[in-house]
């Protein structure tokens, strides 16, 4: 396989996983999902397909701290091209109400 078809496989992977984290929802910023609530730091692919999210949460003390990480997780790893999902938590940034998408914003009446 060349490496310009790897390259856009891992980048097509990248907008799968990105489409389905946009179906989570943190419960306490319904209606506006967690990549527009801009909770997703990154998304890193390696060549094996595994893959590995950097998010954040609203507050350290996040009721849902326990369950959200481990819901991205499992709905990544439910894609069939990928072989590995792995969630980090980091609050370094904080995360802050400029992070969100201008359709958060909007949605939340913060526009």
């Amino acid at each position: 396989m060349s490496e310009e078809t790897t390259t856009i496989d891992t980048q097509e992977l990248g907008e799968k996983i990105v489409r389905v984290i946009k179906t989570i929802y943190d419960p306490e910023e319904i209606p506006v999902d967690i990549y527009e609530l801009g909770l997703i730091y990154d998304v890193l692919v390696n060549e094996d397909n595994e893959v590995k999210i950097l998010m954040t949460l609203t507050s350290p003390n996040c009721p849902v701290a326990e369950t959200l990480p481990m819901e991205v997780e499992e709905k990544v790893k439910s894609l069939d091209a990928v072989s590995d999902a792995e969630v980090e938590i980091t609050f370094d940034p904080p995360w802050t109400q400029e992070l969100m998408s201008e359709e958060a914003k909007l949605e939340l009446g913060l526009l």
